[in-house]
């Protein structure tokens, strides 16, 4: 789902549907049972927040897929998933006998205590990855028990709960890096709508940028191509036949649109402006705002 609702706004909506117990306290990290968040009339999860903002390992029990832009992979009984918010992906279950159990973290939550972590520097978590691990009867158990022993501390009052959270997150982590990747389908007949959708969700995890601190990350064909984990001359070539543009095309005219945005409605500078779309010289970005409406930054914003 694209969108930029906060952790915080869905504990407010979704506090009836969450299981009883849960620490809503924290927004950095949460372990929830998969089958009390499972709409099982919609066969979808009541998860309406943005990816963007969190990590989440996912143990996974019942049929269903997990879609990376030309590959898919099928899930037929347990898999535990890892998910960043930096690499979209689909999760469609096939039916509505879904269980399991999932945690969410931002990456601070380990950047913290004495142990501190960068997860974007781990395996799991590189791009290219499909980072989906089929479980057997016994691996079953032992990552169930590490999620119940994550339900069970985050409810308790211990002062270091939080200091034991992250070693099981670390753990889960662990594990998952020693086990075998499933292995991936080939790129079925939607593989190219799929593609796209996941461009385009990418591309707006981009935006809005809240700082002119921050800056934009992603800003070439190649980047998003090794996001998604496909040739960069096919994702060109899917994205001209489905929306008539190529790749660079359509991240101009985002890199314009949210240019535009910051300079109506920010009071952010246009070295600022242009600093956080990636442009490291002023003249440059201002060359190619007018190029693109015919008018220069300062012009535009008057």
């Amino acid at each position: 789902m694209i969108g930029h609702t906060s952790l915080d706004d869905f504990y407010q909506r979704n506090a009836a549907s969450l299981p009883e117990g849960i620490s809503r306290e924290i927004g950095h990290f949460n372990v929830f049972e998969a089958e009390k968040l499972f709409d099982k009339k919609t066969g979808s999860r009541i998860m309406p927040y943005s990816r963007r903002a969190y990590y989440k390992i996912s143990w996974l029990q019942g049929k269903s897929k997990a879609e990376y832009a030309d590959k898919v992979i099928d899930i037929q009984q347990s898999a535990l998933l890892f998910a960043t918010p930096k690499i979209p992906y689909h999760w469609v279950p096939a039916d509505s006998d879904q269980n399991g159990m999932f945690c969410i973290f931002t990456p601070d939550f380990l950047t913290q205590g004495k142990s501190s972590v960068h997860l974007d520097e781990l395996p799991i978590f590189q791009p290219g990855q499909l980072p989906v691990f089929q479980l057997s009867d016994e691996e079953v158990k032992e990552v169930e028990y590490i999620f119940r022993k994550m339900l069970r501390e985050i409810e308790a009052d211990y002062q270091y709960k939080y200091d034991l959270l992250r070693n099981l997150v670390l753990e889960l982590i662990h594990y998952g890096q020693k086990l075998q990747p499933m292995s991936a389908l080939s790129a079925t007949q939607n593989a190219s709508e799929r593609i796209s959708s996941l461009f385009i969700e990418l591309l707006e995890r981009q935006f809005p940028l809240e700082s002119p601190h921050q800056k934009l990350t992603l800003r070439t064909a190649k980047d998003y191509a090794d996001r998604l984990a496909v040739h960069v001359n096919h994702l060109n070539k899917v994205l001209k036949e489905i929306t008539g543009n190529t790749t660079t095309e359509i991240i101009s005219n985002r890199i314009i649109q949210e240019a535009k945005i910051l300079l109506k409605q920010t009071h952010w500078t246009v070295s600022e402006v242009a600093y956080a779309l990636g442009y490291d010289d002023l003249a440059h970005f201002s060359k190619y705002f007018k190029k693109q409406t015919s008018f220069t930054p300062l012009a535009f914003r008057a």
